[in-house]
This record gives structure tokens, sequence and C-alpha cells, in this order.
């Protein structure tokens, strides 16, 4: 860490707390991520876009922090057909628009892409253009050709082909898995978690690493028009890898959402969760969340 690096947030005990709004008055600025927070890939959760509503309606600014490949734009557009309101934000920084700089402080040299044809609006208006691995001078990762079906294993031959030639990696998407619906789906970063182990160089500009929140927190201390106090920052996710590491490390506290991709570590269902089994799972974790919630919600009403 240095000299100007913030602190890390502070490792107090974890608290589970049943509404938002029991804490929110704590707060300035939201980043909150997005699938597992306000949709399951599907739909949106109705209650979390309320919770980020009410609290803008009181003054607070929300900025939403996406690990998705794709343009800010593009998130937003999702995120108007899953049903997530534009009340509930103010504005969004994805690991997409991070990397498209990345790809552009590469001018026109050419890369190889792995991913899927939907996350190809990245590279629009770019100078760079994709080409075979054989003549690429670099690789994008955005994910799997087909997550439905495919694996990070999926992958050893190509991942060696790079290797052989040294080639570096950008990751897009730093996220190993996200829930659709109920089922867990392999991302990016699991590709690129794959090629480390075979000592291929990555380079990952999303979550939990530092160059997003920068991103993030300075936006945020322009939509409230004065200096940004980190004490009154607060990270939202379902991740600990990803939105409680790297909330932590940008030195702001954290809320972890429980019912997420880690529903099963911490008992949580779509009916209930046992908090006292939450809040050990969560204590016993190398990086802790500040608080952990069932699901986003503003006021839930008392059993």
């Amino acid at each position: 860490m240095s000299p100007s690096d913030p602190a890390p947030a502070p490792m107090r005990p974890v608290s589970f707390i049943r509404s938002f709004a029991d804490i929110s008055n704590r707060y300035d600025l939201i980043l909150c991520d997005v699938w597992g927070v306000l949709h399951d890939g599907l739909k949106a959760f109705s209650a979390a876009g309320e919770a980020l509503t009410r609290f803008r309606e009181n003054g607070g600014r929300v900025v939403l922090v996406s690990n998705a490949p794709r343009p800010g734009w593009l998130v937003v557009r999702q995120l108007d057909q899953y049903g997530v309101p534009k009340s509930a934000y103010d504005d969004v920084r994805t690991s997409g628009d991070l990397c498209r700089d990345l790809v552009a402080q590469n001018g026109t040299r050419m890369f190889h892409h792995i991913g899927p044809e939907r996350d190809l609006g990245l590279f629009r208006s770019l100078e760079a253009r994709s080409t075979a691995l054989e003549e690429a001078e670099y690789v994008v990762c955005t994910g799997l050709f087909d997550d439905e079906a495919e694996t990070a294993e999926d992958y050893a031959g190509t991942l060696a082909a790079m290797r052989a030639r040294d080639l570096v990696m950008i990751c897009a998407n730093p996220d190993l898995v996200v829930e659709r619906g109920h089922k867990l789906i392999a991302c990016a970063g699991a590709i690129a978690a794959a090629y480390e182990e075979i000592g291929g160089l990555t380079i990952t500009p999303g979550k939990p690493h530092r160059p997003i929140y920068e991103a993030a927190l300075d936006l945020g201390g322009n939509l409230l028009g004065r200096p940004l106090d980190r004490a009154r920052a607060l990270g939202i996710g379902d991740a600990i890898r990803t939105d409680i590491a790297g909330g932590h490390g940008a030195g702001i506290d954290t809320l972890l959402v429980a019912r997420g991709i880690h529903a099963a570590d911490l008992g949580a269902s779509h009916e209930g969760i046992d908090e006292d089994f939450a809040l050990r799972w969560a204590a016993g974790q190398a990086v802790r969340p500040t608080y952990v919630i069932h699901d986003l919600t503003w006021r839930r009403d008392a059993p």
C-alpha cells in the first residue's frame, strides 16, 4: 500500500441487520453490486430497488459497481429489461468500462476475444480489432462462449497456447460465478484464475481491485458535490471475494447480502435466514463484512 492509498476499513465485529433503514443515515454514498443484489439474471428484486430509491430520496447517492464485462450504458439497458427502476441509482461504473479503457490504450494492437457475441459491444468504436489467437498480441476475456454448458476446464488448450506465447489476458469480469435464477454460472474470472495457475499474466481492473473503486468513489464525490468522507460510504454486495474484499481494501464499510452466491454458506433461503449461523460464518471469513442482511430491504416487518 502506497502512502496515498486509504487504509483498509477496520475489521469490526459483524452485525446482522433486518432492514437497511436501520443504518442508512450513517452513509452518504452507496457503491452497490448489481447481479445478486438488484436482480438474479432473470428479474429484478423489487425490495432492493425500493431500498435504494428511498436512500436517494433521503439525500444519498448511489453508484452501481458491476463486474459486468460491458460498458455501463449497456448495463443500464439490461437493468431496464429486468425491471430495476432508474430511481434506484445515479450512475454506473463497470469492469467493462475500465477494460474498454485498457483496450483503447493499446491502440491498434490486435487482440483475441474469449467470450460470447453479446459482449461485443465492449469494443464498439475502438481502433483495435479482434483476431485469431495465433495472430493476437494479447487476449481479452469477457466470459465463456457458452456459460450454460462450459466450464473453465474446457479452455485448457487455449490457455496453454496463450501461455506458450506469454500473452497477457485482460479479464473483463473478475467474478468466478454469478447466480442466474437458482443456478451458478461460471464467469471470466474462472478462466483468468485457470490461466494464473499455469503462470499466465492477467490484468483485472474490476472488483475487488482498486481501479474500479477509485473510479466509483470519485464519481460519488462528484454526485454529492463535496469531498467524500469514506467513513460515510458503504459497499453492498453478495460476494466475499469481490464486493466485501474490494470495499474493505478501499477503506469503506460493507454490507453482505446473504441471499446471493453465498446463500448456502450463510444458511439463507428465500423464506428466511438463521441469523446466528450467518454471523458465525461471516465472522470466520478472512475479510469480514461490517453488516449482514438477508436481502436488501428498506423496512422489514417484525416477525
